[in-house]
Order: structure tokens, then sequence, then C-alpha cells
């Protein structure tokens, strides 16, 4: 009898509509970097998001087995509804109360909290039992998405959007679709900046939101507009060392290392576990390391790269599955010529790449473009580079890294075409370029020419 009545809970709880239901995708070894940005967007988040975070928290909690610990959160989670009163954002709480109760054996306690979905659901006019579509819902829904991690970005982006589409001028439905966007504008469509700047004139005072756009606008050379951006967060009262590091990438690429370098270990101080800090201060130190690439201060550039290495060993020891300082730490050991270990590094990124249910592509393409410029300047190897770009380009998703691939072969293809013995490989690296370019009169010329070449027999790569 006992079991009958818990496959009926078992039923109903299927149909709520809370973190227990929207299967989020991150497995044990991301949970303790989780945890940690929870944690730090509890302390300092300047967005008014904290009953969500409280509620991912309450999750996280589950999947550690601390139930106690999980139903503490949600009663924090609570405690701020109640104090806001938020309305139908108490639908996700009290749907991961229910859960979490149900994983605790307690079908009575269970069944309270499934009968105040249901009230509220009557009561709010939804069709459904226990669940209802509303634009609060899914604005809840994108941040545990957008907090879990890349392979979500997108399914994140696509709950603020239709968020945006009850309440298009709501502050906070559109800073979430604003970050969303930053997060997955990787190419050059820039469909994060006119999003960016609506979530500032609807925020005038958020400083992650400033740093956001000035990031994009440097992404597209406006330059002036983006340190404008970036001295106001920084003379923001609101300003936390969760903002330091956003701004010390963007010092980075602007070249101020010093200045990134102080930002980003006043963040530490304040989260010294966080493995993306440790990432960002291995890229700088990496800057410095190519800076000092023509130097004849030898023993500088071999102390800076140690210290790039140590910041991404440290980096990955948090993050486990944190593939690109894995692809930084192999530059940097390539630099001072620790091929050896590079390898091995570039091999633990692209193995990590093929574990992924749904790899991100562009990063794909990204770790085969750098693993082939490695070996092609640093291992003198253009038939292994050659070997990396296509895998990058066979991928098929033409955005920046795409283009990059694309100018990296035709570089190694126009260097064949000056060495003996190898021009026949040059036209049909040609032909295959022209063809990806859709210049298929070009590419047939070139393919014609390696043709003649081979005495009508088809070359091969």
């Amino acid at each position: 009898m006992e079991n009958a009545e818990g496959d009926q809970v078992k039923e109903k709880l299927i149909e709520l509509n809370c973190h227990f239901t929207w299967v989020l995708f991150f497995e044990d070894l991301d949970i303790p970097d989780l945890e940690m940005r929870i944690s730090e967007n509890l302390e300092f988040l300047d967005i008014k998001n904290q009953v969500g975070m409280f509620n991912l928290r309450a999750y996280v909690n589950h999947l550690k087995g601390q139930h106690e610990e999980a139903l503490q959160s949600l009663k924090e989670a609570e405690a701020l509804i109640q104090e806001e009163q938020l309305g139908q954002r108490s639908l996700v709480t009290w749907s991961n109360c229910a859960w979490v109760h149900y994983h605790m054996g307690r079908l009575a306690e269970t069944q309270t909290y499934l009968d105040k979905v249901e009230n509220t659901c009557t009561a709010l006019g939804s069709p459904f039992r226990y669940s209802m579509e509303c634009a609060e819902m899914e604005y809840e829904k994108g941040w545990a998405l957008l907090k879990c991690g890349r392979q979500d970005y997108h399914r994140a982006f696509a709950c603020f959007h239709m968020a945006l589409r009850v309440d298009p001028e709501n502050p906070e439905y559109n800073i979430g679709y604003a970050v969303a966007a930053y997060h997955i504008d990787f190419d050059d469509d820039n469909i994060s900046l006119e999003p960016l700047r609506k979530a500032l004139r609807l925020n005038p005072e958020e400083p992650n939101v400033k740093v956001y756009l000035a990031l994009k606008l440097q992404d597209i050379g406006l330059a002036a507009e983006a340190e404008t951006h970036i001295e106001e967060a920084l003379s923001s009262t609101s300003c936390q060392p969760y903002t330091f590091c956003s701004i010390a990438k963007y010092y980075r690429r602007k070249g101020c290392i010093d200045k990134a370098l102080n930002l980003l270990h006043r963040a530490l101080q304040a989260s010294p576990a966080s493995g993306y800090l440790h990432y960002q201060l291995g890229l700088c130190y990496r800057r410095q390391v190519i800076q000092l690439r023509t130097s004849t201060d030898k023993p500088a550039q071999r102390h800076t790269a140690q210290q790039a290495v140590l910041e991404f060993q440290e980096a990955v020891k948090l993050r486990p599955r944190f593939e690109m300082a894995y692809v930084c730490m192999a530059e940097v050991q390539a630099e001072i010529g620790q091929y050896e270990e590079a390898e091995a590094n570039f091999q633990k990124a692209l193995k990590m790449m093929e574990l992924y249910i749904n790899p991100e592509r562009h990063k794909q393409q990204d770790i085969h473009l750098r693993y082939g410029l490695y070996q092609q300047f640093h291992r003198k190897s253009e038939d292994k580079a050659i070997t990396q770009y296509l895998k990058g380009l066979n991928l098929k998703e033409k955005n920046v890294v795409w283009k990059k691939l694309l100018a990296a072969l035709e570089e190694v293809a126009r260097i064949y075409a000056c060495q003996p013995g190898r021009l026949v490989k040059s036209y049909s690296l040609l032909g295959l370029i022209h063809k990806l370019k859709g210049d298929n009169e070009e590419a047939m010329r070139y393919y014609e020419l390696a043709l003649r070449l081979t005495g009508g027999m088809n070359p091969k790569f």
C-alpha cells in the first residue's frame, strides 16, 4: 500500500516545474566549483536573484545526499519569498521542498507541498495541477541553467527570451537575457550588444552589466566607450570582488597586465577556491610569457612561465574538467620547450571534449586550431597541423574560429607551394579552401591544376 502511495506521489512530482525536473547538466566533478560560485553569488550578488541561488544550492545539497542542508537552503528561500512577496516564484521553492521530502521518505510532508503548489496554480488560473507557464518560472529556470555551465547556456537564453515576451521591460529579466546572450556570443553577429545596452538602461547602477558591456565593446573595437563603463563599474560602491575578475579580463586584453593581476589577487582573497580566478591569473602570466618571447632575459621568461603553469595547475585541480586551462598550460609549456608536457595537456583537453554529450563546437574548433598552431610552429610539423585544422573545419560550424582555421590552413598551403614536391598538396588544399569559402570556380581551377600534376589521379591529403 505504501509503495502504491509512493508511486502516486512520484507521478505528481514529475509534473512539477523545478530543479528536479529541469534536467540540469553537470557531473560530480563539477559540484565543488558550482558550490563555490553559488556561495560567491549569495555573498556578493548584485542582481536580485538570491531566491534562485538558495534553490540551486538546495538541489546541489540533494545531489550530495545532504537533505537536511537542502531543506535549510529552501527555508532561507521561503523566508525571502515571504519578505519580498515574489508570488509565482514560490512555486519553484515549494516544488523543490516536495522533492526533497520525497527523497527523505516523508510522504506526508511531500503531499503538503504538493497541495501548496496545486492550490497556488489553481488560484493563479493555471490549466495544470502542479505547474504553470509564466515569466517568473522561465526567469528562475534561466538562472539555474546559466549557473550550471556552458552546456546549458542556449537553453538559459531561450528561457529569458520567453520571459521577456511576457514582460519586455522587466529589469531583472533583461539582465538574465543579456548575460545569457553574452555567454553564447562568440561569433560575428554580436547578439549580446543591444541586450546589454538595454539591460544597462533599465539597471543603470548594475556594475556587472557595465563590465559585460565593456567587454563586448572591447571585442568590436569601441575602446573609449568600453573604458567609460569599466571606470564607472570600478567606482561603484556596489562593485564587489565577484566583479573584479571580469574587469581584470578587460585589462588583460587591453595589455594592462599589472592592473589585471592586482584585481585578480584582490578577488582571490575573497574566493581562494575559485578555479576560474586561477585560470585568469594564468592567462595574465601567459601574456607576459609571450611578451618576453623576443627578450634576451630567458630566465625571466621561464620564471613567468612557471608562474603561469602553477596557476593553470591550480585551476584544473579545482575544476578538473577545465579543458581550456589544459590548453593554455600546454601553450605556455611549449614556449619554454617542455614539449612532452605540452603534448600531454593538449591530449587531455581533446579527450575531455570527446566525453561531453553536447560539446561546444566552437570550443572544439579552438582546441584543434591551437593544437595545430603548436604542431606547425613549435614542432615544425605542417602535416600534423593540417590534420588539426581539417578536424576543426570538419565540425562545420562557421564562426570566428572556423575562419581562423581556414586562414591557418591557407597559410600552410601557400608554404607548400614554395616547397619541392608539395605543389600537388598545395593545390589540393587551396581547392578545398576555396570550396569551403563558396568560390566553386576557383576551387575547380586548383583541383584541375592538382590533377594535371598527378596525371589525372586524385590527390590525397
